[in-house]
């Protein structure tokens, strides 16, 4: 398949309503956010694992867009697909724990095997060197932090659970113990959530690095339709509603590109909604009451002047 000849930077623009969009394990599952400006921030990892689980979900057992990192998945059975591939009936492959190419031709194989084979190793690149060694490459895919519009400020919620874990605890309620923190048997918890937030990423893709994966035009359409739409099949009690509002594509005429991205995403501008009038987000408006949902805001687009060779997309 052709790989992409263009480079592209996108703007990708979510929201999250009453729910966590990526807790930090070191914090308590906390909403993670800057603690200098209390801005929310969601991981690229966070994101990427968003992007394999639609591709695996639309896309599954198709060739050529397996996922790699997956959930209880062994990598290194994995890179042992590659050897069983090149090393024909070699008997080695499967009892040997480690294994490395014979050379650097062979490397090139098992590294191009690996990319032909896995969507997200094809898009984001990989580290396959331990263990059973399949190389290294780097993705022409990237991928920021989020961070959020505004400063979110976190709610702890409490919550019960009405059912007993075992027959002794059920026990102690008709037995009227009290002794343990339990009332009338209920178990209580904790949920934090951000009652509403705006985030935005960044992300960039190498038509250069394209050409060392094999990531194809297809690849590109398919990591944009999973953009838009991974947070539909991502729902659960935690993370609340989560969706893709905007997501904003500059498409370079050539590979290397046309402009540097930062000065391409400083057109998009995001603002608050003053009776229908674009307010800049800036310490002036900290004694507005605080937005709940994404009519709150207006994003704009400077379409004037733009840099020679740079095409605006807006996918939704």
């Amino acid at each position: 398949m052709t790989t992409i000849s263009n480079r592209y930077d996108f703007a990708l623009i979510f929201e999250v309503v009453n729910g966590n969009p990526n807790g930090d394990p070191d914090a308590g599952n906390l909403p993670r956010l800057d603690p200098e400006t209390n801005r929310g921030l969601v991981t690229d990892v966070s994101l990427k694992r968003k992007i394999r689980n639609y591709v695996d979900l639309a896309r599954h057992g198709e060739d050529g867009l397996h996922i790699y990192v997956e959930e209880g998945a062994i990598l290194n059975d994995k890179h042992r697909q590659a050897y069983r591939a090149v090393r024909k009936d070699d008997p080695k492959v499967d009892k040997d724990a480690k294994l490395n190419p014979k050379d650097d031709a062979e490397a090139k194989v098992l590294t191009r095997f690996m990319c032909d084979n896995f969507f997200d190793v094809r898009t984001f690149g990989a580290v396959m060197s331990t263990g059973v060694n399949c190389g290294q490459v780097k993705g022409p895919v990237q991928v920021s932090f989020a961070r959020s519009v505004e400063p979110i400020l976190p709610l702890e919620i409490s919550i019960t659970r009405m059912a007993a874990t075992n027959e002794a605890e059920k026990k102690q309620k008709a037995e009227g113990d009290d002794s343990s923190d339990r009332t009338d048997n209920r178990t209580m918890g904790r949920k934090h959530i951000v009652p509403y937030g705006l985030y935005v990423a960044h992300g960039f893709i190498s038509a250069k690095f394209a050409e060392r994966t094999g990531f194809s035009e297809a690849d590109l359409n398919l990591l944009f339709e999973a953009l838009t739409s991974m947070f539909e099949h991502d729902r659960s009690a935690a993370r609340g509603e989560m969706a893709t509002r905007k997501l904003v594509v500059f498409k370079h005429e050539n590979a290397l590109g046309n402009a540097p991205a930062h000065t391409l995403f400083d057109r998009v501008k995001i603002g608050r909604n003053i009776d229908g009038a674009f307010h800049a987000i800036d310490g002036r408006l900290d004694n507005l009451p605080p937005a709940r949902a994404f009519s709150d805001y207006i994003v704009t687009i400077d379409r004037d002047n733009l840099p020679a060779g740079v095409e605006i997309i807006e996918k939704l």
